[in-house]
């Protein structure tokens, strides 16, 4: 994790982490902002910044007096996101980085696949 970005957008990372990999499904329930907090070691006020942000973009859904809940549809809504972020801004800093390093990305194809 890019420890330079700001605690709220890490922790954002790591739920949007436990979404995708599936640990939390459409219709299920989100650990509580201080359980998340204490599991973190961080501040509560940080975790719910986090989950504002997933809010805002209608990946979770708030019932009130019950918690936050997985919204339908957020784990593709997320991957066509992350997919997009990657491509646009993270792969060609990666491409240009190759390129300086003379790797080439066949090899490192065939070095992931063994």
């Amino acid at each position: 994790m890019n420890e330079e970005r700001p605690v709220y957008l890490r922790l954002r990372d790591r739920i949007a982490a436990m979404i995708l990999d599936g640990q939390v499904r459409d219709g299920d329930p989100l650990p509580s902002v201080r359980s998340l907090a204490a599991d973190f070691g961080a501040n509560p006020l940080t975790v719910a910044k986090a989950y504002q942000t997933f809010q805002e973009e209608g990946l979770v859904v708030v019932k009130r007096g019950v918690g936050m809940f997985v919204a339908a549809g957020a784990a593709d809504r997320l991957r066509a996101s992350e997919r997009k972020d990657f491509l646009e801004r993270r792969w060609p800093r990666i491409v240009s980085h190759m390129r300086r390093l003379g790797l080439d990305a066949q090899d490192l194809v065939e070095r992931a696949l063994t």
